[in-house]
């Protein structure tokens, strides 16, 4: 199934371009890693990857892309994602969705969000988990190949969760069985959970997704109430580090945001309950808080036009005010902080309509850009590689018109895309 689908997508989406040195000319160039702003610059990629960033000079050669109108920043980095879970359409307002979807169009579905992403300035991307397992490392891998146009991704392979948790598809009647593979990460003790994150790892997800707390877009459970208990937590963790990898926790209610911390997570998800006990624990431990403050407003328009569940709108109401207090308490207070969107409850290609909020809540334009650059490249473990301009990261970067230290919104409108020395438009 997976090489069909694979021989499909190829026809579908662009491969990828060989070897080759390319120039662009950028007129304004952020610098994220150092916080400055440089002027009419050259930046040369070869074989991918930024090999140097110098004064332009006429006399070193033409422009392959002329930005000198423009001003250019590294790719954009977006932690928090679904772009996989194709089966998550943001125009249907049925919680069991997912099911009335095949594993292929699935994929496919996906494939058309990772064009979106990546046509929207967003060059990598962690997606954090799937309904259907493992079709993330699917997509992931067709992407690698260069069978599919997408960001660079980082994926869960599914959920670990508590039967019913806000991991699973709720929406069927008791007696109704859920396929098992939607519920291929479904634990009941600690020595489950360590087994699901050993199975999720050893068939190539990058890192594993907890289901700390209920969720807001779900039927039933409470998004401020602790589901996986603080040893299962510890016992995925303990499995993924033994991996070299780590966890991430969908946490939304205090008390689970600090037993993940506790339980050793990298990063914490949504956090709209965040206490101020909770911001410390995080500074204590290096842990990214990495909130989706912008599509609170997206669910309360779009949502209540298109009547989503009842439920969902109302926890959406009750999270989304205190989402952003705890937001602008954790920037006050030096927490770190990345820039994550929940890219799939709104429409893909939207992300940059977030830096707007970050501002508005406390952050400067710089550390809004830094967080969805070099903030989200320490997360990712990719310092260096990722969300910067210096000599040996990929050479990804993104043109718009205007100065978005400035105006952030202007990271909302992307004129271009260039991924590993790539034209993506």
């Amino acid at each position: 199934m997976r090489n069909i689908l694979a021989g499909t997508l190829a026809l579908l989406m662009a491969g990828t371009a060989g070897a080759q040195t390319v120039d662009v000319h950028a007129g304004r160039l952020i610098d994220p890693q150092n916080a400055k702003v440089l002027t009419d610059q050259r930046i040369r990629i070869v074989d991918g990857k930024i090999a140097a960033v110098s004064v332009w000079r006429d006399a070193d050669g033409p422009a392959a892309v002329d930005w000198s109108g423009e001003t250019v920043l590294p790719g954009l980095i977006d932690l928090h994602t679904h772009l996989a879970d194709g089966a998550i359409d943001v125009t249907e307002s049925d919680p069991a969705a997912p099911l009335k979807h095949s594993e292929a169009d699935t994929i496919l579905k996906g494939a058309v969000a990772a064009r979106m992403e990546l046509r929207s300035g967003f060059t990598t991307v962690r997606d954090v988990g799937v309904y259907r397992g493992l079709t993330d490392i699917a997509l992931r891998d067709a992407i690698n190949a260069g069978e599919v146009e997408g960001p660079r991704m980082f994926v869960a392979g599914g959920y670990i969760t508590v039967p019913g948790g806000g991991g699973e598809i709720n929406a069927l009647a008791a007696d109704v069985l859920v396929p098992e593979a939607f519920r291929m990460g479904e634990v009941h003790n600690p020595a489950e959970a360590r087994d699901r994150a050993r199975f999720f790892l050893d068939r190539g997800a990058d890192f594993i997704k907890l289901i700390a707390t209920g969720a807001v877009l779900a039927i039933g459970g409470i998004p401020g109430a602790l589901e996986l208990s603080p040893e299962e937590m510890k016992a995925a963790c303990d499995e993924a580090k033994e991996h070299g990898s780590y966890c991430i926790a969908h946490a939304h209610g205090a008390e689970g945001i600090k037993a993940a911390i506790r339980a050793g997570v990298r990063t914490i998800e949504h956090a709209s309950y965040l206490d101020a006990e909770g911001i410390a624990l995080a500074k204590a431990n290096g842990v990214w808080l990495d909130m989706d403050i912008y599509n609170g407003d997206w669910i309360n328009d779009v949502g209540v036009k298109q009547g989503w569940p009842a439920e969902y709108l109302r926890k959406n109401v009750e999270t989304t005010d205190v989402q952003r207090r705890g937001f602008a308490a954790a920037v006050k207070a030096g927490a770190r902080m990345t820039f994550g969107t929940d890219a799939g409850v709104y429409m893909y290609g939207l992300g940059g309509r977030q830096f707007a909020y970050m501002v508005r809540y406390g952050m400067t334009p710089m550390q809004a850009i830094q967080a969805a650059t070099t903030e989200a490249a320490r997360a990712l473990r990719l310092e260096g590689k990722v969300g910067t301009i210096a000599p040996g990261a990929y050479g990804d970067l993104i043109a718009v018109k205007g100065d978005p230290l400035g105006d952030i919104r202007a990271l909302e409108q992307v004129d271009g895309v260039v991924k590993e020395g790539r034209v993506i438009h």
